[in-house]
């Protein structure tokens, strides 16, 4: 099992399409790349503790590999606005790839290279080694799929998940 750090705005949004690739075991929602301990989701609102909120991925590597999922990543958001993802606004919703080792470095440097021919505008995700991985709250896992008549989830994250199972297949 490998796994991957990525943020890409809210992170229900980016955890509810990742669950849905075929190889992708499990999806956590944290918080990474800032200076506080042990972050809550009421810490990580004031855009102080330096965090993102992002995912970890955890994958099957025999079904899907790293350059997938950061792929699907890069389709999934809008990488060229920096600290915003539609009205989410802030540092805590950049668009991030943690790394943690070379070769996810040398992969996402490459991946995002790719990706910047099917953007118009400059793609400003960040690309940093990874440090603690903090879980969210119990509340925020899984959270389209339990709370998909939620307005947020209704009007924002369904129809991306719609054009993801089309894309899919699954």
């Amino acid at each position: 099992m490998e796994s991957a750090i990525i943020g890409g705005g809210c992170f229900w949004c980016v955890e509810a399409i990742l669950q849905l690739r075929n190889g992708v075991e499990a999806v956590v929602s944290g918080y990474t790349g800032g200076q506080t301990e042990n972050p809550s989701y009421k810490d990580i609102c004031t855009g102080t503790t330096g965090h993102a909120e992002v995912v970890r991925v955890d994958y099957d590597e025999t079904k899907v590999s790293y350059k997938e999922i950061l792929e699907l990543f890069f389709e999934a958001h809008d990488p060229t606005t920096l600290n915003q993802l539609g009205n989410d606004r802030g540092t805590q919703y950049r668009s991030v790839i943690y790394y943690t080792d070379d070769q996810q470095k040398a992969t996402a440097e490459q991946v995002k290279e790719l990706a910047q021919s099917w953007y118009d505008e400059p793609i400003v995700t960040e690309i940093s080694p990874v440090e603690t991985f903090y879980p969210a709250e119990d509340y925020h896992q899984n959270y389209f799929n339990q709370n998909p008549a939620q307005p947020y989830c209704f009007h924002l994250i369904r129809p991306k998940v719609e054009k993801f199972k089309d894309k899919l297949g699954d």
